[in-house]
This record gives structure tokens, C-alpha cells and sequence, in this order.
């Protein structure tokens, strides 16, 4: 049996540092950043799922299913996740955040591999010098246990996948793949850094 695999692209916050535009509809190099997105993972996995909390109208544009929080109040990624573990029947589910223009072209197949040479519950990515706690690959069946930490009140996504058996999956050799665009100014940046 093949494995399948579906992604949430989130796209659910309230982008503060963006000024409070919606990040996922801001544009690089003359795209919405989530289209950048969903064209980096689109190969990679079976069904998109767009996890978006406004505009979803716009959202809904690019052809995929959008779905809300089901928590209200901008609890943050992991109400996200929640929301999309519930909507999934797939084997896998890959995060990624909608504000990561560059994601690795190899991003399933480096995480479900390091997720089985471990046997683990779920992947995470690194850059070689840091987690990306927005850039995983999880069972569905761990909604539960993230619903009840996010129940207790917790927030913070590393503080929950240190509970389980959580491989890390190394990119290293792709240093920029997460870069992430929160202001403006980073926007501008990584916009002429595509250019070169």
C-alpha cells in the first residue's frame, strides 16, 4: 500500500509584523507568497488543505480546500494543525507555513525517510542550526494530544513535539529553504535574492 500524504499550508495568523496584511496574499516577485507555497509542495503529497482564518474567499482562488480554526481567537499554528489533522484521511500530514517561499523540492520524501529510520510519530525540519517548528510531518492520529495541549493552554509547537518520538529531519544543505517573510523589509530582501 502506498502511503499517502496531504499538506496544510497555514495561513491562519494575524501577521502583525506585516502590518497586519494577510501574509499569505502578500506578493513576491508578482505571486501571493502561498502560491510560491503550493507550488514547492503540490509534487509532493496528494491533497492541499489551506488553513486560513480570513479572506478565505481569496484563498479558496487557488483551488484547494480552505478551512478555519476550529478554535476561535488566533490561537496560532498549532489550532491549525488541529483543524487539519481532523480534516485528513491520509497516512501523513505535512505543515508548512504559507510564509516559506522556498521549501525543498525533497521536503516529503527527507522527512518520511528520517521519520522511519527512527520510527518515529512525527518529522521536523532543521536548517542545520535550528528546528523549523511550522515545517512538519505528523500522524493525524496525534490531534488528540495536541488538542489537549492546546486545551491547557499551551502554545508553544516544540514544547509539544518534545512529548513524542519526534525525528529531525537535516537540511542543512539547503540553508535558505525556510526562510521565512514576517516584515516588509525581509520580503524586499528575499525578493532580490530570487532575482539574482
Amino acid at each position: 500500500m502506498s502511503l499517502q500524504i496531504d499538506a496544510v499550508i497555514l495561513a491562519g495568523g494575524m501577521a502583525r509584523r506585516m502590518g497586519g496584511n494577510d501574509k499569505g496574499l502578500v506578493e513576491l516577485q508578482s505571486q501571493p507568497m502561498i502560491k510560491h507555497a503550493i507550488d514547492r509542495i503540490k509534487p509532493q503529497v496528494r491533497e492541499i488543505l489551506i488553513n486560513a482564518n480570513r479572506n478565505q474567499t481569496r484563498y479558496a482562488e487557488f483551488g484547494y480546500k480552505v478551512i478555519s480554526d476550529e478554535d476561535s481567537g488566533y490561537l496560532g499554528p498549532l489550532a491549525g494543525m488541529i483543524t487539519a489533522m481532523g480534516q485528513t484521511q491520509a497516512n501523513y500530514l505535512l505543515v508548512v507555513p504559507c510564509d516559506c517561499p522556498l521549501l525543498p523540492t525533497d521536503l516529503v520524501e527527507r522527512m518520511l525517510s528520517q521519520l522511519e529510520i527512527e520510527n518515529a510519530d512525527l518529522a521536523v525540519a532543521s536548517d542545520g542550526k535550528r528546528e523549523q517548528p511550522v515545517v512538519l510531518l505528523l500522524k493525524p492520529e496525534l490531534r488528540d494530544s495536541m488538542k489537549a495541549f492546546l486545551d491547557a493552554g499551551e502554545r508553544k509547537i516544540d514544547f509539544w513535539y518534545a512529548k513524542h518520538n519526534c525525528a529531525v529531519a537535516d537540511f542543512s544543505d539547503q540553508p535558505n529553504a525556510f526562510v521565512n517573510v514576517n516584515t516588509p523589509e525581509q520580503k524586499q530582501q528575499l525578493s532580490e535574492a530570487i532575482a539574482k
